[in-house]
């Protein structure tokens, strides 16, 4: 249903019927990790006018995976991780794959 790269890759599924007879299939409720759970694999140091988004890109090559900064900070709101400069973010590996296995990008 997701790409291995998604936030919602793995999760269960759930079908619905709906009165009109049909169907929907939808995602259950994603859960954040426990930071520590997650294996650290860097850090970086936010700059002014850093924003999460060009993070990932730089750290994961990929922008759209923010929200593993995001998870390994344990942030619902993403933009408060970047609001202040010199803040330390912790960069990991995504839930399920431990130190020395490789991020996936």
């Amino acid at each position: 249903m997701f790409s291995a790269t998604s936030r919602y890759y793995g999760l269960p599924t759930a079908v619905r019927d709906l009165p009109d007879g049909r169907s929907v299939r939808f995602v259950q409720r994603r859960l954040l990790p426990h930071p520590e759970q997650l294996a650290q694999i860097g850090e970086r140091v936010v700059k002014p006018r850093d924003r999460l988004d060009r993070i990932a890109g730089d750290v994961f090559g990929d922008a759209e995976q923010y929200w593993r900064i995001a998870d390994a900070n344990r942030a619902m709101d993403p933009d408060e991780l970047t609001a202040e400069p010199g803040r330390r973010l912790r960069i990991t590996l995504p839930p399920g794959i431990p130190a020395g296995g490789t991020a996936g990008g």
